[in-house]
């Protein structure tokens, strides 16, 4: 059994950062999918990005794409999100998750379809004030 924990979210005004980190335990597979959904209150939870450590490609929503950036600590089965230049429509619960059935994201499926993630964790708040 995997658990994932996030921490790290936060408030913070527009155009500041904040950093998430995932931390897996339990038994993860070497080659994987992991990476970060968010969703706001009467929203549909949505990618943000997601890295396959087999090869380290890394997919990003376009709504995030050059603020923010995704990083692999793959020997300790940990991700960070790096969030820069926040927007309010960036608030949200964020929610780290991992595909460890040997599904490769991005080819096997899209890297943002949540169904395809078997493990979740309870999310870490993200609030970006205007």
């Amino acid at each position: 059994q995997v658990q994932l924990v996030e921490s790290g979210g936060g408030s913070v005004q527009a155009g500041g950062s904040l950093k998430l980190s995932c931390a897996a335990s339990g038994y993860m597979p070497s080659t994987r999918c992991m990476g970060w959904f968010r969703q706001a209150p009467g929203k549909q939870r949505q990618g943000v990005a997601v890295a396959y450590s087999g090869d380290g490609t890394t997919y990003y929503a376009d709504s995030v794409k050059g603020r923010f950036t995704l990083f692999q600590d793959n020997a300790k089965n940990k991700v960070y999100l790096q969030m820069d230049s926040l927007k309010p429509e960036d608030s949200g619960m964020y929610y780290c998750a991992a595909d460890t059935s040997g599904g490769r994201c991005g080819v096997s499926y899209s890297w943002y379809a949540s169904y395809a993630y078997n493990y979740w964790g309870q999310g870490t708040q993200v609030t970006v004030s205007s």
